[in-house]
Order: C-alpha cells, then sequence, then structure tokens
C-alpha cells in the first residue's frame, strides 16, 4: 500500500485529531477523579467543548475543579477551531482530491510487472519519462519532492513519494519486480547509496546512474551500477563535435 504523502494540510488534521482525542482522555480522567463515572465524564466534556449550554452534570464545588473546567473550556475550543480549519484546508486546497488519485496510482503500481523505476523528477527524469512512454515502457516515478510527484502525476505518470534510498520505498514500488532501475538524481552521493541499496535488493537489476563529477563513476561501478552517464561530459562533447565538424553533424541531422 502507498504511504501517502504527509502534507502541511493532512499534517494540521492529523496534529488537530490528535490533540482532541489527547485532550478528551485527559477530560475523561480528570473528571472521574472528581469521582463522576466516565459516561458522566465523557458527557460534561462534550456539552463543555461544544458549549451546548445544559446545565453541569454534577456540581463543581472546589477552585481546583473549577480552574480544571475552565482549562478544558479553553483547550477544547482551541482544539476543535484548529481541526475544523484543518479539514477545510484539505477541501479548500484540493487535498482529498489528492489523496484519493495516490491511492488509485498505489493500486496501479502494485500491478507493474517488468517495469522501470525512475529515481528522480528533475530534467532527465522527466525527458526519460517521456521516451519510456513513447515506447510504452512501464515506469514508476520516484522522488521526495511533493511538487514534481503532483506534476508527474498530473502529466499521466504513475508516482510515488518517498526515498529511492530507502528499501521500504524500493519495495513498495516492485523492486522485485522490476527489470531496470535509473537513479537520475542531481546529488552524486544519493545516486551512490541508492545503486547499492538497489542491487541488495534485486542482484539482477540493471542500473543506470547519472554521475556529476568523473570521479563518482569509480564508485557507482563499486556499488553495483551497470551504466554511468555524465551529463556533463556528454553535453560538453557534443559541442565539440558541433565545432569541429558542424558540416557532418548538419548533415546527420537533416538525413532523416
Amino acid at each position: 500500500m502507498q504511504r501517502l504523502p504527509a502534507t502541511p494540510a493532512l499534517k494540521r488534521f492529523i496534529i488537530g485529531i490528535t490533540l482532541f482525542i489527547l485532550l478528551t482522555l485527559v477530560a475523561v480522567v480528570g473528571y472521574t477523579s472528581f469521582g463522576w463515572n466516565w459516561l458522566d465524564a465523557l458527557y460534561m466534556y462534550v456539552i463543555t467543548v461544544f458549549g451546548i449550554g445544559y446545565s453541569e452534570v454534577r456540581p463543581l464545588l472546589t477552585p481546583g475543579q473549577r480552574f480544571f473546567n475552565m482549562l478544558i473550556i479553553v483547550a477544547g475550543n482551541a482544539a476543535t477551531v484548529y481541526t475544523i480549519g484543518a479539514v477545510v484546508q484539505l477541501f479548500t486546497e484540493g487535498e482529498i482530491k489528492r489523496l484519493l488519485h495516490l491511492q488509485r496510482a498505489s493500486r496501479d503500481i502494485n500491478k507493474l510487472n517488468r517495469h522501470v523505476i525512475v529515481c528522480g523528477f528533475g530534467r532527465i527524469g522527466q525527458v526519460m519519462a517521456q521516451e519510456l512512454t513513447a515506447t510504452k515502457t512501464p515506469f514508476v516515478i520516484l522522488d521526495v519532492d511533493e511538487q514534481r510527484i503532483d506534476l508527474a502525476m498530473q502529466l499521466g505518470y504513475l508516482a510515488y513519494w518517498g526515498s529511492a534510498a530507502e528499501e521500504e520505498t524500493l519495495r513498495v514500488v516492485g523492486i522485485d519486480r522490476a527489470i531496470a532501475l535509473a537513479t537520475v538524481l542531481p546529488n552524486d552521493t544519493t545516486n551512490v547509496f541508492i545503486t547499492l541499496t538497489a542491487r541488495s535488493m534485486n542482484p539482477n537489476l540493471l542500473i543506470v546512474a547519472r554521475a556529476n563529477l568523473a570521479s563518482t563513476e569509480s564508485k557507482l561501478r563499486m556499488a553495483g551500477a551497470d551504466h554511468i552517464v555524465l551529463p556533463t561530459k556528454i553535453g560538453a562533447s557534443q559541442m565539440t563535435n558541433l565545432i569541429r565538424r558542424p558540416r557532418i553533424d548538419f548533415l546527420e541531422q537533416t538525413g532523416d
């Protein structure tokens, strides 16, 4: 099952519900310490927090009991307002629709077999997604950036929010069923670690890794990468060829 991203709105909702539950427990324990039964304590909490206006279940005789009740009123109303605000935010920001979309994507990811895992949806990852789509190759995108995951889903790609360096994340996207993994993140250290983790989980996996520095190539080889691509080196070579052989390259480009 795909783990749902903990977006700010969702985090706020979870915090609000948690606070409300904890406050309920504190209130019930506090009222029962006055000698009330648990049902009277819960009833007192509900009518107090929601301001129904009913009279007290039992008289609050001591200053301590009254002070406790005032704290419950203030804290309970604050937690209620906070939680309602989180619910409104979930709907107004389209979070409910987004989470439902993620759940549908999760079911599709579970059906993948002999697919490609693309780690990173930056410029290179986006081009790879276009190429894989054109060749009708099944793939799933991994990224820790929520905005990039949103973009991938908007473009119709299967995407999972999580770190490709974590075994659980790779397991969720079916690394045991995948035929290839491409790690194209801009950080060489992360690419090395992802390669090492993926190779240990699937010895038969074809791994293609990006390296920004030439010195990283040997580390990626040792980590288990089958192929290493250095975008800077490839781009520089192409530019040099255009300068040295402009006529030949022009003919190659227009010959199709």
